[in-house]
């Protein structure tokens, strides 16, 4: 494996990090589609930098970029206060307003600037290598690297920081404005670092990369969890893993580095979503058809509780008129019968059924319910 590749995946894992940590709260805040207009409206505060300092490797088209990602926020919170707009409505007419005015600003004063709104959409890690960090005269390594990995510091500090107070205002903001905590500037700081990751994150991997990266890691983790630090520590690895196997992927079929990275990350979301131990579709499945015939067992004990002491208890405990109080068939009466049997709620002699001690009380606790 050569420097290049391993830069590559280096890059590519902390951006998937870097991406992960805030992406974690907008998924709890059921606010990612948030990051996808972020992810194209930062194209605009690029384009204003630009015009500003007429250079496309000024650190102005950082703080620019990340002034418009502020702006597209607080446009679509102005539109969602007017109660005209829900948030999905307030997003699709914000950022593509923002959107369109970057590309025609781009296509009518930057013609002959290096400012490829296809590259900036997908992203070439490919390059990423060739764009030496250098100081003294050494090569320090990419300089991408050290910028996702600052991003990354400042991401894991602001966490870190504030992990209470994000705790709180993402899960009951009103509780957290009345113990006297600022939800809204809490709220726009991390709308900041969101914007400020996705302008770091812009030129090296793309838009729509980074929207993957912030969506699919932690929408991922959170079907594995509910604690929300295993939530942040998943979401990262998970986001390391679709960095890594996305690489390789691309590899063996000469394909778009981060195009194939997004892939991976959908396939490592739709293998949790089937194969999570609680939430995944599998378990769910399988806890529904446990469910199934838990309540048939259920019914069954209530049918025969009570029918006990009864004239018609021997008439009722038969087996054969299963079918015609419970209303089921043959074969499911049977499947019924034996579970119950075999769960010990039920004996079975010569076609009389009899409840157990245990077969009792779930009778008794399922009619007090």
């Amino acid at each position: 494996m050569s420097a290049s590749q391993i830069e590559i995946q280096l890059i590519a894992v902390i951006t998937a990090a870097a991406c992960a940590l805030p992406g974690v709260i907008l998924v709890l805040r059921r606010m990612s589609m948030l990051s996808d207009a972020i992810s194209h409206t930062v194209l605009l505060g690029i384009v204003i930098g630009f015009f500003i300092t007429e250079d496309l490797n000024s650190p102005l088209l950082i703080f620019s970029a990340a002034a418009v990602g502020v702006l597209t926020v607080s446009l679509i919170s102005l539109l969602e206060r007017t109660h005209l707009f829900k948030e999905d409505a307030a997003i699709g007419l914000v950022f593509p307003a923002l959107f369109s005015v970057a590309i025609l600003l781009i296509s009518h004063y930057a013609g002959n600037v290096h400012l490829d709104t296809d590259a900036v959409l997908v992203g070439e890690l490919a390059f990423a290598p060739f764009d030496r960090f250098i100081v003294l005269g050494r090569d320090l390594g990419p300089r991408g690297l050290y910028v996702m990995l600052g991003i990354l510091l400042a991401n894991l500090l602001f966490i870190t920081l504030f992990y209470k107070e994000l705790k709180l205002t993402t899960f009951d903001a009103g509780l957290a404005a009345s113990l006297g905590f600022a939800p809204v500037l809490l709220h726009y700081i991390l709308m900041s670092l969101v914007s400020l990751t996705v302008v770091g994150a812009f030129d090296i991997v793309g838009s729509i990369l980074v929207v993957a990266l912030i969506v699919t890691p932690p929408a991922a983790a959170y079907l594995l969890t509910d604690h929300l630090g295993r939530m942040i520590g998943l979401s990262a690895l998970i986001g390391a893993l679709a960095a890594i196997s996305g690489y390789w992927l691309a590899h063996l079929f000469d394909a778009s580095i981060a195009g194939s990275m997004a892939a991976m990350a959908g396939v490592i979301f739709f293998l949790i979503s089937l194969f999570a131990p609680e939430r995944g579709l599998v378990s769910v499945a399988r806890r529904r058809i446990r469910q199934k015939w838990e309540f048939a067992q259920t019914m069954l004990t209530i049918h025969l509780f009570n029918h006990e002491n009864t004239p018609e208890y021997l008439q009722e405990s038969r087996f054969e008129h299963l079918r015609e109080h419970l209303r089921w068939d043959e074969n499911f009466s049977a499947q019924v019968v034996q579970r119950s049997v075999e769960s010990r709620l039920v004996q079975r002699q010569n076609g009389i059924l009899t409840l157990t001690v245990a077969g009792r009380e779930r009778a008794k606790a399922a009619l007090i319910t």
